[in-house]
């Protein structure tokens, strides 16, 4: 990179330069005599800029040019002096540098270097030999060509010392490289440029002036005509012969390229008449519809169009014709030789842009036969039931909703739908298979469509669950008589792999006799229609009522109560006691859910209990009595201080032990309320643990992993087999009321319990006996060695006070007053053990 000293010099050079153009410039047009000034010197002037222009000399190795412009100088030194030889050099040399200059100050310092060697040459040869053409003119040939040979020499030493001054500021170069290339080269140019001159001037003051000049305009005229007559005659002229040969041949390869491509297009293509018959077809065409091109040519349009499109094809012509578009589109269906049908994207469009009748017409027809057929199967699939093959609900809306539209225009047309659900499909299911579960669903579905009529509609809406729509029915007898026949019809056994397979059906009927106006509506009190037959019952049929209708509505209510007792405190956590049977002291609790109404009261857990199972608030609402009867418990303990502690049994419902997240929830209990692990017992259904062993063994472990004990209640009651019993880390089993309430000295049930209460004691289990209500019970539960008991005889469930209590009158050790004190709840009065008492 140049330092700064470096630029400073060459933007010094470059002024110095610009000043001494602008000084010469001046001075000779100051001293350039008027005489000299004519048209003989207008036009040298522009001869000289046109033919140095158009013949430009390369000196080699130097990567510049050296143009005429030099001889036509060192001539006007000859023929017009030295002044008039630097006006031309101002003049001429930047109009012939003008097209390789890159901007303004670089043509000024290239004309400058160019031009001042010119100027002060002429000043040397005015002061050495006088005025040049009076020399000439005097005809002393020794000092002409001594003159002459001056004035080269002169011109090539001062152009070279100009160009090395101003390359002093760039030191890149050695001397001796810049004096070779600046001087010793372009020197041989300067001495042609001089003989020429020399004799050009001989000429000249031999001739004439005036003849001279208007003999070179004349030549340089005819020249540069020539030129543009041979540029135009011979090169362009060929040129033009050249194009038009490529031009046919293009032509006949774009026609051999559109036949080809017309020939092997992927799609169909055919040029078609105005009256509709194939003029030409390609093979894709022929293979779609199934002809040859020699049956195609003798048939027409309308042979192969199925006649259902004809008219929309007509049409699209029509279109056509009048100009309305350049193209119509449409999607339309072909007869294929063998008689299907073949769907087509037909395009037709006007041959040449053309309206006219007689103008043919382009076919563009693309098979889209399998797009159809997958668009079908989509709206198939879109509306029926995959497996049945049966509509499915959104199909059995549409025509519910029809059936509705048509009974309101007229209300003779009658409809009814029956719901109808499988009884214990879900034991087949889990006992034979989904794969035997499946097959009779489809053999429910064939023995179905027997029970109805051709109009009639029968839908799977999912599971084991299908809707028939009796239509345009008379009375709603006829609706309880296709009940009847589908409980005949599915009484019959069923063949699945092999196997005899039995089932039942509940059936609900809702009819348009109790006015409908939305589908949904419809099917929703068919639905609590069937959920009635299978609460009185299964195996029967239901018909939807007002008082039905009020028992739904109930519910509905019930439901949404429900939903907002957790958060209004209306749930209540009581306590019944169970007791050791042995020392008669309480053990623990099983801590019960009650729901507080504030306007209906205390609510029945037989009322909301199933409600919360079925809309899965119990999970909620597990989660809040569990944390409530560990927070209770935990205070107990401290209170009344035990070994065993006391402990509280907590039912865990089905979808609760299905919680993913379960043992997080328990775990973080366990440290909100500080309980004693050990203090706490989870309660869990038999069938709970039996809908999936292998996943109900592991959760078992976790949880008893985190010291808390488990029990099986209800036990006797479920679908379990005894040989899994023993995998399970349980610790007690409760022994079902319904066993202990019918229990006699000699009775069945009796025996029943003493096989539960030997196998827990074999299996290292403890048992306690649920509805435990007499004397009589209480002393046979003793006599068979059961540990615990629990029923009205000891206690009916109390709050947390009452419960309180029951565990002072059964104390043996007073607690302390401290202990009292720092058990207690802000808002609890503290009492005394001996008060208590």
């Amino acid at each position: 990179m140049k330092s700064l000293s470096e630029h400073e010099a060459v933007s010094t050079y470059t002024k110095v330069i610009l000043s001494v153009y602008a000084i010469v410039f001046l001075a000779a047009v100051y001293c350039l005599p008027v005489a000299h000034i004519g048209l003989p010197l207008l036009l040298f002037a522009l001869l000289a800029v046109r033919a140095s222009s158009s013949f430009p000399v390369k000196i080699a190795g130097a990567g510049n040019h050296i143009y005429l412009t030099d001889s036509f100088l060192l001539l006007s030194m000859l023929v017009f002096d030295a002044e008039a030889a630097a006006v031309l050099a101002c003049v001429v040399t930047p109009c012939v540098l003008l097209h390789s200059s890159k901007s303004l100050t670089a043509l000024i310092c290239r004309s400058a270097i160019s031009i001042l060697p010119t100027f002060l040459v002429a000043l040397l040869l005015r002061f050495g030999f006088g005025s040049v053409p009076e020399l000439i003119q005097a005809g002393d040939a020794p000092a002409i060509i001594t003159a002459l040979g001056a004035l080269i020499v002169a011109q090539s030493i001062v152009s070279a010392g100009i160009t090395l001054t101003g390359r002093s500021a760039s030191p890149q170069q050695k001397r001796w490289q810049a004096f070779v290339k600046s001087y010793l080269k372009p020197l041989s140019v300067y001495l042609a440029a001089g003989c020429v001159a020399g004799l050009a001037a001989g000429v000249t003051h031999a001739v004439g002036l005036n003849p001279v000049t208007l003999a070179g305009v004349a030549v340089a005229i005819a020249y540069f005509a020539y030129t543009s007559y041979r540029d135009n005659h011979f090169i362009r002229v060929p040129a033009q012969a050249q194009v038009a040969v490529a031009n046919t041949s293009n032509a006949q390869s774009d026609e051999d390229r559109f036949r080809n491509a017309f020939d092997f297009a992927a799609i169909g293509m055919a040029l078609v008449s105005s009256e509709g018959r194939w003029l030409q077809v390609n093979r894709a065409l022929c293979k779609i519809l199934g002809y040859s091109e020699r049956e195609m040519i003798i048939t027409d349009f309308l042979t192969v169009i199925h006649p259902d499109d004809l008219s929309v094809a007509v049409e699209a012509i029509k279109r056509l014709r009048k100009g309305n578009s350049t193209i119509d589109q449409c999607e339309v269906r072909f007869q294929h030789k063998s008689g299907h049908k073949v769907w087509g994207l037909w395009s037709a469009s006007l041959a040449g842009g053309s309206h006219a009748a007689s103008t043919p017409l382009v076919f563009q027809i693309q098979d889209i036969t399998d797009r159809k057929r997958a668009e079908e199967q989509l709206q198939h699939e879109a509306m029926h039931d995959v497996l049945t093959g049966l509509p499915n609900r959104a199909m059995f809306i549409d025509h519910l909703e029809l059936a509705i539209a048509r009974a309101q225009r007229n209300e003779a047309r009658k409809f009814a739908v029956l719901y109808v659900d499988l009884d214990r499909f879900k034991i087949i299911n889990d006992s034979l298979g989904h794969a035997v579960g499946d097959q009779l669903l489809k053999e429910v579905a064939v023995r179905l469509w027997k029970c109805v009529r051709a109009g009639d509609t029968v839908a799977r809406l999912g599971g084991d669950e299908f809707v028939l729509l009796l239509e345009d029915i008379y009375e709603e007898n006829e609706a309880i008589e296709v009940a009847e026949r589908i409980k005949s019809e599915l009484a019959a056994s069923f063949t699945l792999n092999g196997r005899e397979v039995f089932t039942t059906v509940s059936i609900g009927v809702a009819s348009s006799w109790t006015s409908y106006h939305q589908a949904e509506g419809l099917i929703r009190d068919a639905d609590a229609a069937m959920y009635r037959a299978k609460s009185l019952g299964k195996n029967r049929h239901e018909i939807y009522d007002s008082a039905m209708h009020a028992q739904v509505n109930d519910l509905l209510q019930m439901e949404t109560a429900l939903r907002m007792a957790v958060e209004r405190n209306e749930l209540v956590v009581y306590y019944q006691s169970i007791v050791d049977l042995e020392t008669f002291k309480i053990s623990g609790f099983e801590a019960l859910v009650r729901w507080n109404h504030p306007e209906r009261g205390f609510i029945s857990p037989a009322n909301f209990i199933p409600l919360a199972e079925e809309t899965g608030l119990i999970v909620d609402i597990g989660e809040w009595v569990l944390r409530e009867a560990c927070r209770q418990m935990e205070r107990w303990q401290k209170i009344f201080p035990s070994d065993p502690p006391l402990f509280v049994s907590v039912n865990l419902s089905s979808k609760q032990f299905i919680q993913s997240d379960l043992i997080q929830r328990v775990t973080q209990i366990i440290a909100e309320t500080k309980i004693n692990p050990e203090g706490l017992k989870l309660e869990i259904t038999e069938s709970a643990v039996m809908d999936n062993v292998e996943t109900a063994t592991q959760m078992l472990k976790n949880l008893r992993a985190l010291g808390i004990k488990l029990s099986i209640d209800d036990f006797g009651t479920g679908y379990s087999s005894l040989s899994y019993l023993h995998r399970f880390p349980i610790d007690t089993l409760k022994v079902d009321r319904s066993f202990v309430v019918n229990m006699s000295e000699d009775g069945e049930n009796v025996e029943i319990v003493r096989t539960i209460v030997s196998l827990a004691q074999n299996l290292g289990m403890n048992v306690i006996a649920e509805g435990v209500e007499t004397k009589e019970q209480l002393a046979a539960l003793r006599k068979l060695g059961c540990e615990n008991g629990q029923g009205y005889f000891f206690s009916k469930p109390v709050g947390a006070k009452a419960a309180e209590n029951l565990i002072c009158d059964t104390y043996t050790v007073e607690p302390t007053v401290e202990t009292l004190v720092n058990s207690a709840r802000p808002h609890e009065k503290v009492v005394r053990y001996s008060q208590v008492a």
